[in-house]
């Protein structure tokens, strides 16, 4: 995982946050595009060597090696989009379901990225089995955010996030492989939280559908 330290950088006389991270990744995602369509050899050899830029800009703000960063930031073929991030939200009076991640040691909503061959419906149950211990059922799909538009940590790639409500059907409480413990907390005695996976912001709006059952979904 890159680790990103924290920039600010002075852009049109104002300070704007993390802007060489963004700057990066839509090089990335042209450079990407470009090399995956264009007929051009000479074309193509300058995409290419856009991509070694956008290699070269994580380098200069993250603790890993240009091989690394290439491995893990700019890898992929073809036109590249956001990749999606699944999260379970899971009710249990009046409070919500919660795992702590091995990772950091902070505490998330069960879920992760979707794999290929399972719909979300499909990923999120299987997500909250393996990382909770509890089986569920989906009923309402609450939230798609832009990890952009959200006061998330920076991040190597860009991600849109799927909230989706569970009912529990089965199971108990048990932590899985990449947890350390699972409990149930309420809206204001929420633990240490990973952002990059969950925000504050987010949990209290996940709360205003338990209040609201027929809130509308939220998105952007």
């Amino acid at each position: 995982m890159l680790k990103i330290r924290y920039k600010e950088v002075l852009y049109g006389g104002v300070v704007m946050k993390h802007k060489w991270l963004e700057w990066a990744q839509k090089i990335q995602a042209l450079s990407q595009a470009g090399i995956a369509f264009s007929k051009d050899a000479y074309d193509i050899e300058r995409f290419e060597e856009l991509r070694k830029i956008s290699v070269e800009i994580m380098a200069e703000y993250t603790n890993m090696s240009t091989e690394k960063i290439t491995n893990l930031f700019a890898n992929e073929t073809g036109y590249q989009t956001p990749k999606v991030d699944i999260r379970g939200v899971v009710f249990q009076e009046n409070q919500i379901l919660l795992v702590k991640e091995k990772h950091d040691g902070l505490w998330s909503l069960p879920g992760g990225f979707c794999d290929i061959g399972l719909s979300p419906s499909e990923n999120i149950v299987k997500e909250i089995q393996e990382e909770s211990g509890f089986n569920v059922t989906t009923t309402k799909l609450l939230a798609v955010l832009d990890t952009h538009k959200h006061d998330h940590p920076p991040q190597s790639s860009h991600y849109y996030k799927l909230f989706i409500q569970c009912e529990i059907s089965g199971g108990r409480a048990i932590s899985g492989l990449e947890t350390a413990d699972v409990a149930f907390f309420a809206k204001d005695q929420l633990p240490p939280l990973s952002r990059k996976r969950n925000t504050e912001t987010q949990m209290h709006m996940l709360f205003d559908f338990l209040k609201d059952p027929n809130k509308e979904t939220v998105f952007d």
